[in-house]
């Protein structure tokens, strides 16, 4: 018989995650939804699947106490803590249960973690994920997977051909020579988030200067899907078409890209470095909150960019 699974936090990626657990995992009851909006967890499970793939439950103990594997995706530390905090304190009994943190967070909270769940019987697996939530829709994300290997090995069957196209193994066992950290993935997980944001802030660089160099944004675009084919010639599509301000719920929310900057920050100052092009990336989206508030995303620092050039924010001219 399956594992009962259930899964907290439905945001944009917990929404195509839980999807794909519903309709590809073989499951052999449905999977326990929560989320703090109950509404919004009885919504989703009806859409993807009804009763007999999906369930919501009114509370964090209802989801824990009847799951033997529980997912957990939320925007950061805080959440995540409150979330177990929670779980520990109202279910009596939670010997043998996994606890699976989705979410990124800093590696020390993940530590953290780690010692307060194996301190009352419970294991623990860390395994952020890389991909947007059009990845998540699609079951193509990226697992960064860190814990003993025999906890990930249970989660194993949900990753790849389910919600991820490839894992990253970073797992330990009882050797006693080997790194035993379960804080590498979370570190992992930061250090390539800084790639993605440094990577979205050089497009914007690059294409203001080719409009106000009078190459033009075109041929810019056909450079870089020829060059690099991929991810980044869709931030360049967005910048483009103005979806960088024109959507009303963000990809990928400047506050919660702000605190993986803050945190990758710290870990490279723990490191003995110092990371500066991050401090470019950072006031280039403390710009993007001041203009578009909530709906800031990290695609705005093209608007950033272009209002710091002498450019308006939005490319509606």
């Amino acid at each position: 018989m399956a594992p009962q699974l259930a899964y907290i936090g439905l945001g944009n990626m917990g929404k195509g995650m839980t999807k794909n657990l519903a309709q590809k995992a073989a499951l052999s009851s449905p999977i326990l939804l929560y989320n703090r909006t109950q509404s919004k967890a009885a919504a989703h499970a009806e859409s993807i699947g009804g009763p007999s793939k999906a369930k919501a439950v009114s509370s964090i103990a209802d989801a824990v106490s009847a799951s033997d594997i529980i997912f957990i995706c939320v925007g950061d530390d805080a959440a995540v803590e409150n979330i177990v905090d929670t779980a520990l304190s109202s279910v009596p009994d939670i010997k043998g249960k996994l606890l699976v943190d989705m979410s990124t967070i800093h590696p020390d909270t993940t530590r953290k973690l780690n010692t307060q769940i194996r301190a009352r019987g419970a294991s623990f697996v860390s395994c952020p994920v890389f991909g947007v939530p059009a990845m998540a829709e699609a079951g193509l994300l990226i697992c960064v997977l860190a814990g003993h290997k025999n906890d990930v090995t249970k989660i194993l069957p949900y990753t790849i051909g389910v919600m991820a196209r490839a894992n990253i193994d970073l797992t330990y066992d009882d050797d006693v020579n080997a790194t035993q950290d379960i804080g590498k993935a979370s570190t992992f997980k930061l250090i390539g988030n800084s790639f993605i944001l440094s990577f979205v802030e050089q497009l914007g660089e690059g294409l203001t200067l080719a409009e106000k160099a009078g190459v033009g944004i075109d041929p810019l675009k056909q450079w870089m899907e020829l060059m690099f084919p991929g991810p980044l010639p869709k931030y360049v599509e967005r910048m483009q078409t103005g979806d960088y301000y024109k959507r009303e719920y963000p990809l990928f929310p400047v506050d919660l890209a702000r605190k993986d900057l803050r945190h990758v920050t710290d870990i490279a100052k723990q490191s003995g470095m110092q990371m500066k092009s991050l401090e470019v990336v950072d006031e280039y989206l403390r710009d993007v909150k001041e203009h578009s508030g909530e709906r800031g995303d990290i695609a705005g620092m093209y608007g950033a960019i272009r209002k710091a050039s002498g450019l308006k924010f939005e490319n509606d001219e």
